[in-house]
């Protein structure tokens, strides 16, 4: 069996995974980054956008209080304030620190990183690279991480963490192509898995989020945070079938797009809640002004935070007003000029062209909400990354408690970025202070791992892993949507139970070389752990809230904003637990932002 040791070892190779492999090699680690995927094919590329970060380029009133300010409101105060205000206070040096490594950003006309407008952040703080940011972010990241000679297991996916004690030992690993087993020994393995897209049929997501962080983190004994927040985008591609969930980048929207129904209305004024009225414009004229004078306008509704732009697109196609393919028009060829079209959003325009034969110079596009972002995971300490559990370290989209009930758009690459590097310090700070005192992997953990991936392999006349998985998506979908009741939860709770029997006879055929059915049998577990998760937690809040939406329990109820819902792995190790947690307080130099008559002292940054 091959075996590897070093300092951190880094499961996942997206923004958050480098900037963190990058942070502990700085650090003076020995650092191996394990990817499912090749290197550079992480799902940070679907973030197009930018990332926000308070540099006040386009608007010098702009500083870190005002984007902590817009974060917590946008994730309806439920974040962890002190993960909320970190990022805000350290992104823009992160991206001037990308500026370094050689990404190349759009410019305003002094030569400044250009920043663009979005959903939920009062002033354009979105640094960014036409509508391809994240492809940019991969690219220099991944470049950094060759040229410093970090190792990279391509192609490798990580089954199992090790022990001893309390305390992370290694990780327990196969390549994709052959089968072959590794083991790697290691004090420290950071996180960075991503999502958990691929539980929902309708999903922006790669085949590469199957909750696997999330899952791995719980078998090893942490606890997960806020699950029951999904995010629902907006804005993803409805037409053709072949492409539904594409991911259709909130740029079109902060560029000036605009939502109408199948009646040519533009809906959104309709959906305003009382929460974002005293800055959100009521009329068409007040919203277009806005995108060229600001300070005597304010927002348009169709930039208002996701979780409301989704819930109104949601009301509208149920009240019979949506498109021929069930969804709703984005427009933006009657807002602006063709030109301006293509050198803003160049990735939108060739994708509609090529993939749907729709010119958005000069027609609208079908939109409809698409799964997209889980605001929940693993619960860790905000200045470290670390989890409950020792040496283990979890950073980006597999983390929780930053984004609280609903993630703000742009946020997501700063996060990765602000925290991927604070958890690669604390993670090699840790590993280096152990010297010969490390923990070890034992011979018979290895064994049992090894039994549990070809354990698939020993079943006779079982079920295919693919069936199982089709069923679990399409319930997820219709049960654990966008718009949730209690008793289709509890039908939901029922269904995953039924699944987690069928999973247990689940046969793969063939070898281990080349074998997807084997890869999507081992993926599977942690998908049903990760629904199982996000249905009981969805169950338990009774109110409505950011990326979670009750019928039953339409309301947003004060009681609810006080506390945190945590998941673990049950005794048995079979389902999970959960339990409520206080949320954090937030110190009262922080809470004066949020006063009725106040705001953040504009224009110090």
């Amino acid at each position: 069996m091959e075996r590897h040791t070093y300092d951190v070892v880094v499961v996942g190779a997206g923004g958050a995974g480098l900037r963190a492999a990058i942070a502990a090699h700085d650090a003076g680690a020995k650092v191996a980054v394990v990817c499912k995927s090749l290197l550079g094919k992480a799902h940070t590329v679907m973030a197009e956008g930018g990332i926000a970060a308070a540099m006040g380029n386009r608007w010098p009133e702009d500083n870190w209080e005002v984007h902590f300010r817009d974060t917590m409101r946008g994730g309806k105060m439920l974040n962890n304030w002190r993960m909320a205000q970190l990022h805000a206070q350290e992104a823009p040096e992160r991206v001037m620190e990308l500026e370094d490594w050689g990404a190349l950003f759009d410019r305003t006309d002094d030569g400044l990183i250009s920043q663009r407008d979005f959903g939920g952040h009062k002033y354009a703080r979105l640094a960014h690279v036409g509508d391809r940011t994240g492809l940019e972010m991969i690219r220099t990241l991944q470049q950094r991480t060759v040229e410093l000679g970090i190792d990279v297991f391509m192609e490798c996916t990580v089954t199992d963490l090790f022990k001893d004690g309390d305390a992370i030992a290694g990780c327990f690993a196969y390549w994709r192509e052959s089968g072959r087993f590794i083991v790697f020994d290691a004090p420290t393995v950071i996180l960075a898995t991503g999502g958990i897209g691929k539980s929902f049929k309708v999903t922006s997501n790669s085949w590469e989020y199957t909750g696997d962080g999330h899952a791995l983190a719980m078998r090893a004994g942490a606890s997960l945070i806020n699950m029951e927040f999904i995010q629902f985008h907006p804005t993803g591609m409805v037409w053709p079938p072949s492409v539904k969930g594409l991911l259709v980048t909130e740029s079109v929207r902060g560029d000036g797009g605009i939502l109408k129904n199948s009646e040519g209305k533009r809906f959104m004024f309709d959906y305003i809640p009382d929460f974002f009225k005293a800055e959100t414009a009521d009329t068409v004229e007040e919203a277009d002004a806005w995108y060229e004078d600001k300070k005597n306008n304010r927002r348009p509704p169709e930039l208002l935070p996701r979780d409301e732009v989704a819930r109104a697109i949601n009301s509208e196609i149920k009240a019979g007003r949506g498109t021929p393919h069930g969804g709703i028009y984005l427009d933006i060829a009657s807002r602006r000029t063709p030109e301006f079209i293509k050198k803003r959003l160049p990735s939108m325009y060739h994708q509609f062209k090529e993939l749907a034969d729709v010119d958005i110079t000069s027609e609208p596009m079908e939109i409809g909400p698409t799964c997209h972002y889980v605001m929940g995971g693993v619960e860790v300490n905000a200045d470290t990354q670390e989890s409950s559990v020792t040496g283990l370290y979890a950073v980006g989209e597999c983390s929780g408690g930053m984004h609280g009930s609903n993630r703000l758009g742009g946020n997501s690459l700063g996060d990765l970025l602000v925290f991927g590097k604070r958890a690669g310090d604390a993670a090699t700070a840790y590993a280096n202070g152990l010297g010969a005192n490390r923990p070890k992997v034992s011979d018979a953990d290895v064994a049992a791992a090894q039994a549990s991936a070809l354990a698939p392999f020993e079943v006779e006349g079982g079920e295919n892993p693919y069936s199982i998985q089709t069923d679990l998506q399409q319930s997820m979908n219709d049960l654990v949507g966008i718009i949730r009741d209690g008793s289709e939860l509890e039908q939901s709770l029922v269904a995953i139970e039924g699944f987690k029997e069928r999973a247990k006879t689940m046969k793969v055929e063939g070898h281990r070389q080349y074998n997807p059915g084997w890869h999507l049998a081992i993926d599977l577990r942690n998908m049903l752990i990760v629904s199982e998760s996000i249905a009981k937690a969805a169950l338990a809040r009774q109110e409505s809230r950011g990326g979670h939406t009750r019928n039953d329990y339409p309301k947003t109820d004060p009681v609810w904003g006080t506390k945190n819902l945590v998941v673990t792995l049950n005794a048995a190790g079979t389902g999970v637990d959960l339990a409520e947690k206080p949320l954090p307080v937030m110190p009262e130099e922080l809470t004066k932002y949020f006063d009725a008559a106040a705001k953040p002292e504009e224009g110090k940054n």
